[in-house]
Parts: structure tokens; C-alpha cells; sequence
């Protein structure tokens, strides 16, 4: 998959749990694990907003693009 989620890395930075994140974006854990594990087929600019916001990052500190 050429788009590549790091939001492992941003959560080790901020030494922030994943549990946590959910709870203060408002989204479920296992929505945030779907995201996380690069699963998910679509984003919220909403949740993407939020969880920018939480971890005090830009999208693409989460985001990354990789050509095959």
C-alpha cells in the first residue's frame, strides 16, 4: 500500500497510549487501531483535524506517501 500510517511513531514521541488518543479524538479504539494498522480505506479531515491537534503534529508527520 503506497500511503503509509505512522501514527505508532507520533504516539512513542508523545508517549501518549492509544487508548488515551481515542478517548480525547472521540473516536472508538478499534476505529483508531484500523487507522493505525493502515487497514482503514478512508479518513475524517475531522478525525485526521482532532488527532493532529491531540499529538501537537501536521498530517504529514502521520501520513506518508511511498511510490511502489
Amino acid at each position: 500500500m503506497p500511503i503509509i500510517v505512522n501514527l505508532d511513531v507520533m504516539l512513542a514521541k508523545r508517549k501518549m497510549k492509544s487508548n488515551d488518543l481515542a478517548e480525547k479524538v472521540g473516536i472508538t479504539v478499534a476505529n483508531l487501531s484500523i487507522l493505525k494498522t493502515g487497514k482503514a480505506k478512508a479518513v475524517r479531515f475531522s478525525t485526521l483535524e482532532a488527532i493532529c491537534d491531540e499529538l501537537d503534529c501536521q498530517p504529514g508527520d502521520i501520513l506518508e506517501y511511498v511510490k511502489e
